[in-house]
C-alpha cells in the first residue's frame, strides 16, 4: 500500500512540474507527507472496515472507532490483528485481498509501535502462587530422597491450559487434593525411611502397554527376550518371596508348543531359573488341563530371596531362542512381528518382608540422616541439623527459626517411639507444607500496588531450575542464588548453559516438545483393528520414540530450531522402517538415517503427528491444518459454533465419498468457509498420509486417486506436504515465534499475554542473528521482562 501512495505522489509531482503544464507558473504551498497511521488507516478503510464496523461488530472490532494513531489504547486488539495478519487469516478466503507487500508494511508498523509503547511503559505480568504439578512433585521427592515414585498412584491429574501442565492459574487445590497431598508424604516418607519391623505387603506389576515380547527388553541381560524388569523399594532387610504369573492356561493353549526357560533377576544377576513348555507340559495340559496349568505355574510361585533395604531391579525374562519362521496358518499383517507362538510374562508379584532383621544403607537414608546421635543428649541437635538441611532443599531457600519450628514440634512427638519415627514424623510435615508445595514470589515490603519489581534471585532459581530441569534449584544454584549473584548477567548465562548441558534438561525439554506439540494425546487414540491391521502397539512406540529423539537432535545440540520443520533426517528401528518404506534397517534399536522421501522432512511428516491429527477409522483435515495453524503458524483457528453439524460418514449402500468430497459439501456455507477456508487446504495437502502415517495413493472406500491439491489463504497453490512446508518456509520467522511463545509459557508457568508479544519479538529477533539456535531463545526468555520482574498486585497484597 505503501508503494502504491509514493506511486501516486511522484506521477502527480511530475504533472505539476512538467514543462507542458498549464500550472507551471502557478505557486503552491508545499504539501506534507501523509502520516504512517493515516497511509495504514487507508489500507484498512479499503479491506477491512467493511466487516468490522459498529453496525456488524464482526469478532467483536469495531475498526471505524478506534485510532491507528494511538495503537496502545487498544494494544489488545491490535496484537489480536497483527497475528491474524502474519498468519494469513485475513480477509478470509475469498474475500478481497491487499497486496502482500501492503500488509507486511501495516504489520511491521503496528508491530513497531507496539513495541515502542511496551519499552515505554512495561508490563511483565504477574504469575499467580504456583502449586507443583504432579511430575515436578516426583522429581522433588527423588532430588530429596533418591526415591522413584509413581506420582500417578498419589495425586490426581493435573489440568491443563494451551496444552501444558506447569499453568500456575489451572493448578487449583481443593480440601480433598490437600488430603492427598498429606497422605503421599506418609507413605513417600515411610519408604524413604523404612521400618526394622516392616509387615509383609504384596506388590503386582504387569509389563507396560505396547511391550514387544519377542524382542529384548532395555536393562535385562544380553541374550534375552520378553518380560518386564522395575525398580523395586524394599523396606527393610529379610526374605521376599516372588512369583511370576501368567506363564501357562488351559483351554486354547499357545506359547507351550518348545520348551523356554525363565529367568529372576536382581541387579542383573540370575537368582532363578526354570523351564516352561515342551512336549511334556503340552502333553499334560491337554489332558489334565486346569490341575496341569497350576502345576506347571506353581514352578515359578513363591521363590524365596533374601534382600537387603532399599531400591533394586528386579527382572523376569526369557533365554532368547533363534528366531525362525512363523508355523502360523495365516501370517500376521504386523510387519517385524518377532516370533509367534512363545509365552509371555503376564506379572510379577514381590511379597514381604518376612523375618525382617532391620534396615541397612540406603540412598534415601543416606540422604535424610546427615548426622547419627551419639546419646540421647545429643539428638535434638542431630535431628534439628536433619531437619534444617531437608528443609532448605524443600523450601528452595534458607529457612528461619520459624520454618523449623513445627517440623520440630513434630519430631518431638515421634521421638515418643524412637529417633527414626521422630524424623520420618518431621519431614512428612515438610512435605506436606504449603513452602514446599507452592512456589511464592513474595513482593518486597511497602511496593506500590501495580508496580514492577525484580523478582528476587532465590525465586530466579527456582523458575531457572523448574524450566529447564522441571526440578528444584541444586546445592549450586542455590549457593549462587544466596550469594546475590543471579543479578549479573555473565553468571545468569553460566548458570543456564550449566542447567541447559545437564542431562535433566534432555527429558525436560522433551517433555515441553511433546506437550507443545499435543503428544500426549498419541495414547489416546486406539486405530481401527479392521481397517489398520498392521498397528499395533510397537509401532505407537516407535511413533514416540522417533519424535523424542528428533526433537532431542534439534534441542538438545543446540541446533537452528527451523530444522524441526526441514531436517532431511529421523531415527527408525525396523518396526518404523517398514512403515516408512525404508529399506536396509534391522533391529529393534533406533539409529539415524537421512530421508530420500521429501514428503517425510521434520514435523510434519512423522508418524505420531499424522495420528493424532487423525481418527480412529479415517483422516481429518480440519484436525490437520487446525494443528498446524495452532502449533506451526500460531493463529489457531475460531472454535466451532456449538450448532455446527457433524462430519457425514459414508453410509453402508451409498456410494462411497472421499473425505474431500464430504467437507465440500460441508464448508459450502459462508459462515464455515471464514475457517475453513483456511484449516482444510492445509490438512488436505497431507491426504497422502492414511490415519497412521502410511503413505497411500488411493482413497480406500471411494478407490480414486487422492487429491491433496489446495490453495492457501493467501492464494499459494499446494499440492502435498512439500509444497506445504515449503510455503511455511517463507517466513522462517513465523515459526520461530510461534514456538518462542510456547517455550515461554512452559518457563513462566502462565499463558503469554498481549503484553508479553514486545518481549517475544525481541527475542525472535535477536535469535535471528544467531542463526535461531534454540540455545540464543532460551537465553533471550531468561533475560526478558518477563521471567526476570513480575507486577505487584493491584491491591494491598504482598504476593
Amino acid at each position: 500500500m505503501m508503494r502504491y501512495v509514493v506511486v501516486v505522489a511522484v506521477a502527480i509531482a511530475l504533472a505539476v512540474f512538467s514543462p507542458g503544464s498549464s500550472n507551471l507558473g502557478a505557486v503552491r504551498e508545499p504539501q506534507q507527507a501523509a502520516s504512517p497511521a493515516s497511509q495504514n488507516k487507508a489500507l484498512l478503510d479499503q479491506y477491512c472496515v467493511s466487516c468490522h464496523n459498529q453496525r456488524a461488530k464482526t469478532a467483536g472490532l469495531m475498526f471505524d472507532t478506534m485510532d491507528l494513531g494511538h495503537l496502545s489504547e487498544d494494544a489488545d486488539v491490535w496484537e489480536r490483528v497483527v497475528r491474524k495478519l502474519r498468519g494469513g487469516m485475513m480477509p478470509p478466503p475469498g474475500a478481497r485481498r491487499p497486496p502482500q507487500a501492503g500488509v507486511d508494511s501495516f504489520v511491521s508498523w503496528m508491530e513497531t509501535s507496539l513495541d515502542q509503547a511496551a519499552a515505554a511503559d512495561p508490563n511483565p505480568g504477574r504469575v499467580a502462587l504456583h502449586r507443583l504439578n504432579r511430575a515436578e512433585y516426583a522429581n522433588a521427592i527423588e532430588d530429596l530422597l533418591g526415591l522413584h515414585i509413581d506420582s500417578t498412584a498419589f495425586l490426581p491429574k493435573d489440568d491443563e491450559a494451551e496444552g501444558f501442565d506447569n499453568v500456575a492459574s489451572v493448578l487449583k487445590v481443593s480440601p480433598s487434593f490437600l488430603d492427598q497431598y498429606i497422605s503421599a508424604a506418609r507413605q513417600v516418607l515411610s519408604r524413604a525411611v523404612g521400618s526394622p519391623a516392616a509387615k509383609p505387603a504384596s506388590n503386582a506389576y504387569r509389563p507396560p502397554r505396547g511391550t514387544d515380547q519377542s524382542v529384548h527388553i532395555e536393562g535385562l541381560p544380553l541374550g534375552t527376550r520378553g518380560g518386564l524388569i522395575v525398580e523395586h523399594l524394599f523396606p527393610s532387610d529379610g526374605e521376599y518371596k516372588f512369583n511370576i504369573g501368567g506363564l501357562a492356561a488351559a483351554g486354547y493353549v499357545r506359547g507351550m508348543e518348545f520348551r523356554h526357560t525363565v529367568i529372576l533377576t536382581i541387579d542383573g544377576a540370575k537368582i532363578f531359573e526354570n523351564t516352561v513348555g515342551g512336549d511334556e507340559d503340552m502333553k499334560n495340559i491337554d489332558q489334565k488341563q486346569a490341575p496341569a496349568v497350576a502345576a506347571i505355574n506353581g514352578r515359578f510361585q513363591n521363590i524365596s530371596v533374601n534382600v537387603t533395604a532399599g531400591p533394586h531391579k528386579v527382572g523376569v525374562t526369557f533365554v532368547a531362542r533363534t528366531f525362525a519362521e512363523s508355523d502360523e496358518v495365516l501370517y500376521s499383517f504386523k510387519p517385524g512381528s518377532g516370533e509367534d507362538r512363545i509365552p509371555r510374562v503376564g506379572s510379577l508379584d514381590v511379597v514381604g518382608p518376612f523375618n525382617p532383621s532391620g534396615i541397612g544403607a540406603t540412598p534415601s537414608r543416606d540422604r535424610i540422616f546427615v548426622c547419627r546421635p551419639a546419646s540421647a543428649s545429643d539428638e535434638l541437635a542431630c535431628a534439628t541439623k536433619i531437619i534444617s538441611t531437608f528443609a532448605r532443599r524443600a523450601f528452595r531457600r534458607p529457612v528461619t527459626d520459624r520454618d523449623l519450628a513445627a517440623p520440630l514440634a513434630f519430631y518431638k512427638d515421634g521421638r515418643q517411639t524412637d529417633f527414626d519415627a521422630g524424623i520420618r514424623n518431621a519431614l512428612t510435615a515438610i512435605l506436606a507444607s504449603p513452602k514446599f508445595l507452592y512456589r511464592a514470589e513474595l513482593a518486597p515490603e511497602n511496593i506500590a500496588a501495580g508496580s514492577n519489581y525484580r523478582i528476587s534471585d532465590l525465586d530466579t532459581a527456582s523458575r531457572l531450575s523448574f524450566f529447564l530441569w522441571g526440578r528444584m534449584p541444586d546445592d549450586e544454584l542455590l549457593d549462587v542464588a544466596q550469594q546475590g549473584k543471579l543479578k549479573d548477567p555473565a553468571v545468569l548465562e553460566k548458570q543456564v548453559r550449566r542447567l541447559m548441558a545437564d542431562p535433566r534438561s534432555k527429558s525436560r525439554l522433551t517433555n515441553f516438545a511433546f506437550q507443545w506439540l499435543k503428544m500426549p494425546a498419541i495414547d489416546d487414540i486406539d486405530p481401527d483393528a479392521v481397517l489398520f491391521p498392521n498397528f499395533d502397539e510397537s509401532l505407537r512406540d516407535a511413533f514416540r520414540h522417533e519424535l523424542e529423539l528428533f526433537v532431542q537432535s534439534v534441542l538438545s545440540d543446540d541446533r537452528n530450531v527451523v530444522d524441526l520443520m526441514s531436517a532431511d533426517y529421523t531415527f527408525v528401528n525396523e518396526r518404523l522402517a517398514l512403515h516408512y518404506g525404508i529399506p536396509n534397517i534391522r533391529g529393534d534399536q533406533f539409529r539415524r538415517v537421512t530421508l530420500t522421501d521429501p514428503n517425510r522432512f521434520g514435523l510434519l511428516g512423522k508418524g505420531s503427528v499424522l495420528l493424532v491429527t487423525s481418527y480412529a477409522n479415517r483422516t481429518a483435515p480440519v484436525l490437520r491444518g487446525s494443528w498446524i495453524l495452532e502449533n506451526i503458524v500460531g493463529t489457531p483457528p475460531a472454535p466451532p459454533p456449538p450448532d455446527v453439524e457433524g462430519f457425514k460418514e459414508n453410509k453402508e449402500g451409498e456410494k462411497p465419498k472421499t473425505v474431500r468430497e464430504i467437507m465440500t459439501l460441508h464448508r459450502s456455507k459462508p459462515s464455515c468457509n471464514g475457517c475453513h477456508g483456511v484449516m482444510d487446504p492445509l490438512g488436505f495437502a497431507f491426504e497422502n498420509f492414511d490415519a497412521i502415517g502410511e503413505w497411500r495413493t488411493k482413497d480406500r472406500w471411494a478407490g480414486t486417486a487422492i487429491d491433496a491439491s489446495g490453495q492457501l489463504a493467501d492464494g499459494t497453490p499446494v499440492n502435498g506436504p512439500i509444497d506445504v512446508r515449503k510455503a511455511l518456509m517463507k517466513r522462517p520467522e513465523q515459526f520461530v515465534q510461534t514456538m518462542t511463545e510456547k517455550l515461554m509459557t512452559f518457563a513462566l508457568g502462565r499463558t503469554v499475554e498481549y503484553y508479553d508479544m514486545p518481549a517475544v519479538r525481541k527475542i525472535v529477533r535477536e535469535a535471528a542473528r544467531d542463526n535461531y539456535r534454540f540455545s540464543s531463545i532460551v537465553m533471550g526468555i531468561v533475560r526478558s521482562a518477563p521471567f526476570q520482574m513480575r507486577k505487584s498486585s493491584t491491591t494491598a497484597s504482598n504476593n
